[in-house]
């Protein structure tokens, strides 16, 4: 994983509405909240997808863009955000570029760890989480970090 301090990769994907994702042009508006889960529909995944979902709006508010990544393709990203109303990005990595770039790769390379990265408008990381079974605890760190970015 990236530390905090560390500067962010650019990354670049297309979501589940077919749009091209560029943090350079997120970044332009407001800090990014990336973070990488390990696949779409599993238990954990939808109640953290749903906790973000949920506290969407106080981080619009604050400016902050979230971006949800997996290896999952597009067609079942656009199945999940459906299915659960998502109002944010979800970015397929089927290249695993981006999840390499951010170093989430589990063993193998089979699934992504599940990580949050908070990354202000510099593009240097202010927050990192990594609770592999606590999903609420990314949403709750998410928020305490955006408040702390002011």
């Amino acid at each position: 994983m990236l530390n905090v301090g560390d500067r962010a990769p650019a990354f670049s994907g297309t979501n589940q509405h077919g749009q091209e994702v560029r943090s350079s042009e997120l970044l332009a508006k407001g800090p990014v909240v990336l973070y990488f889960y390990p696949k779409d529909f599993t238990p954990g995944c939808t109640q953290q997808a749903c906790l973000f979902r949920d506290v969407f709006a106080d981080l619009d508010a604050k400016g902050a863009t979230v971006v949800g990544v997996s290896l999952d393709d597009r067609a079942s990203h656009k199945r999940f955000s459906d299915t659960h109303g998502l109002p944010f990005s979800l970015v397929s990595d089927a290249e695993k570029a981006i999840s390499k770039d951010y170093d989430v790769e589990r063993l193998f390379g089979l699934m992504l760890k599940r990580v949050t990265y908070v990354i202000a408008q510099d593009a240097t990381i202010r927050a990192v989480f990594h609770h592999e079974l606590n999903v609420k605890r990314h949403v709750e760190d998410t928020l305490k970090a955006m408040a702390a970015l002011g």
